[in-house]
């Protein structure tokens, strides 16, 4: 089976998306406490979001990286998650996907949102043919995350750490099961385009 090379996979239902991020504690318990993000959290700063559960484990060694400790589930609203992506310039150069250089340059200081397509991780977290989308919010795109996107925050932490174990364990279909039901996310066809998903196919190597 073949899946588009750039494709948004996430846990998503009819008005929310689920995005991963993982947080020192002193930052993510204050979060869950307020169901929000507050101080110490830094709004000044980019911030990276995650669709892709095993990219966010590879990105944080199942919560053991140091100030990467709580593995938080942030639900926020599918009209927040296309705002942004609306407005995001790619991180890197494509000469496939802009008109020159300068342009891409241009684009990149205006716009408060940044995407970038990295290989998906297997459940052992090793590269595969396919990628996924991390999504870097700033400036405005930042306070809209904060303060009107986000319906609720979780600690998926335990759940990093049992797959982890089981996998150590050897039992990598268990540990398999404990995975978030991801599917392909429908963007819209503008969306898509300003993003570049769904170029080209690769086999499904998972």
């Amino acid at each position: 089976m073949s899946v588009p090379q750039r494709q948004i996979r996430a846990v998503y239902t009819a008005e929310t998306i689920t995005v991963y991020q993982a947080y020192a504690p002193e930052i993510a318990l204050p979060a869950l406490a307020a169901g929000r993000f507050v101080a110490p959290f830094r709004r000044e700063r980019m911030t990276w979001i995650k669709p892709s559960f095993r990219w966010m484990m590879y990105r944080c060694g199942w919560g053991t990286k140091p100030g990467q400790e709580r593995v938080l589930a942030i639900e926020i609203t599918r009209a927040g998650f296309e705002w942004a992506l609306l407005r995001a310039c790619l991180s890197h150069y494509d000469a496939h996907h802009h008109a020159s250089r300068q342009a891409w340059s241009a684009q990149l200081r205006a716009s408060p949102v940044r995407v970038q397509w990295d290989p998906e991780r297997s459940l052992r977290l090793r590269p595969l043919s396919h990628r996924s989308l991390q999504v870097g919010l700033s400036s405005e795109a930042v306070d809209r995350y904060v303060d009107d996107w986000t319906v609720r925050i979780t600690d998926v932490t335990p759940t990093a750490r049992a797959i982890s174990a089981l996998l150590r364990d050897g039992d990598d279909g268990a540990a398999a099961a404990m995975l978030p039901p991801e599917r392909p996310y429908p963007l819209p066809e503008q969306v898509a385009a300003v993003v570049g998903a769904g170029i080209g196919r690769v086999d499904a190597d998972e």
